[in-house]
C-alpha cells in the first residue's frame, strides 16, 4: 500500500470510527431501546474492525445468560448454544470480567470440547470477547468471531472495548450499580422484545421466501422510517400492519 493510500484508509477509517461513537451516543437518552443499542453495537463492531460476526450475551447479575444480539443467524445459534453448554469464550468473559482472546480456536479444544466444534461447523475460526462492564459490575460480554485464523491486534481489542463501555453506560445510566433486580428486569425486557423480533423475522422470511437476515434488514429498515423501536416494529409485522 503507497503512503497516501495508507493515509486515505486512516482518514476513512477514523471517519467511520466518529460516526460510530456519535450514533452509540445518540441512543443514550432516557427512552432508549435496550435492544436497538446492542443490535447497533455488534453491527458497527463487525464494520468498524473487520469481523465476519458477533453476538451480545447479557448477564441478570443472578447467574442467568441470554442471548440479547446478534449481527447474523449463525452468530446467534452459536451464542445460544454457548449458553446452553455453559462454554465458550463468551461465558468466560462474562465470569471473570476480562478479555478473551483466541486466534485459533482449534488450540482450544480441550477448553471448550463442545463449543469449539460448534464454532466451526458455523465457519468461525477464531474469536475475540470483551466484556460489558463499568467499574465492578459486569453485565455481559460481545463476542467477535472471525471466518479466518486472525490474531485481533491491540487496537482491536482496545477499539471493541470502548465500544462495548459506551453500550454498557448506556444500559446502567441513571441506575444503580448495584441493585440486581433492575438489571434482571432489562433482561427480561430484552429478551420479551427479542421473541418478538424472532416471531416477526420468520413472518417477513416465509412472506418474502428470503433470509432471516434479509427479514432482520427489513425490519430494521421498516423501524427506522416510521422511528419505531425494533419490538414495537415487529410487533406491528406480527399484526399485519406491515
Amino acid at each position: 500500500m503507497t503512503e497516501q493510500a495508507h493515509v486515505v484508509t486512516t482518514a476513512v477509517q477514523a471517519s467511520q470510527l466518529a460516526e460510530t461513537f456519535v450514533l452509540l451516543a445518540d441512543t443514550l437518552v432516557d427512552d432508549y431501546d435496550v435492544v436497538a443499542l446492542l443490535d447497533r453495537l455488534v453491527t458497527t463492531s463487525t464494520e468498524l474492525l473487520g469481523f465476519t460476526a458477533a453476538g451480545i450475551l447479557l448477564d441478570d447479575q443472578r447467574g442467568n445468560l441470554a442471548v440479547v444480539a446478534s449481527s447474523n443467524e449463525q452468530s446467534r445459534l452459536l451464542e445460544v448454544y454457548q449458553v446452553q453448554s455453559a462454554q465458550g469464550p463468551c461465558v468466560d468473559c462474562v465470569r471473570t470480567a476480562a478479555c478473551v482472546r483466541v486466534p485459533d480456536l482449534t488450540q482450544e479444544l480441550g477448553r471448550w470440547p463442545l463449543f469449539v466444534p460448534a464454532a466451526q461447523q458455523a465457519g468461525f475460526r477464531s474469536v475475540l470477547a470483551v466484556p460489558l462492564r463499568l467499574r465492578n459490575a459486569t453485565i455481559g460480554a460481545m463476542n467477535l468471531f472471525h471466518d479466518q485464523v486472525r490474531e485481533a491486534s491491540t487496537d482491536d481489542q482496545r477499539l471493541a472495548q470502548a465500544l462495548a463501555d459506551i453500550a454498557t453506560i448506556g444500559i446502567l445510566q441513571q441506575r444503580s450499580l448495584h441493585r440486581s433486580s433492575i438489571l434482571a428486569e432489562q433482561l427480561q425486557h430484552a429478551l420479551n422484545s427479542r421473541v418478538i423480533i424472532e416471531q416477526a423475522k420468520g413472518v417477513l422470511a416465509e412472506r418474502a421466501s428470503s433470509s432471516m437476515e434479509s427479514a432482520f434488514d427489513q425490519l430494521r429498515r421498516f423501524a427506522r422510517d416510521r422511528n419505531l423501536k425494533l419490538a414495537d416494529a415487529a410487533a406491528a409485522v406480527i399484526r399485519g400492519d406491515q
